[in-house]
């Protein structure tokens, strides 16, 4: 099982962003973080970097059940989803699977709140 769910879209990354935010939004989640790292690298390290952002996307309902089941749990919240530019026209858009850490606690009720997020998650980034 792989770490995350990905795919390329073509096309002008802002655009692709704002659709991501776009689908994240229809599977009920909401951007809580935007980092903008090429922005970041610049400001902090006078370095040139590509295109590349992540989201912290949150499920409020799906967050409240995995908190009211495991009360460290928000040390794994929110779920970043990253759009980074590979040249070319080319953008991966990837989402992070919550399964394969959820897994690991050995919380039968984590398990199937994190089937349900990475369900939704894969769907976000099918639909672009």
């Amino acid at each position: 099982m792989n770490y995350y769910f990905s795919k390329i879209e073509t096309g002008q990354f802002d655009a692709i962003v704002a659709r991501l935010i776009e689908a994240l939004k229809k599977e009920g989640f909401g951007v809580l973080t935007d980092i903008d790292v090429k922005d970041t690298m610049k400001q902090k390290l006078d370095v040139e970097f590509r295109n590349y952002r992540i989201l912290g996307a949150c499920n409020p309902p799906l967050a409240h059940r995995a908190l009211s089941s495991e009360d460290k749990i928000g040390l794994m919240l929110p779920c970043n989803v990253i759009a980074q530019d590979l040249g070319d026209g080319r953008i991966e858009v990837a989402a992070i699977n919550p399964l394969l850490a959820m897994e690991s606690l050995g919380n039968p009720k984590l398990t199937a709140i994190a089937e349900e997020v990475a369900g939704r998650l894969q769907r976000v980034i099918t639909s672009l």
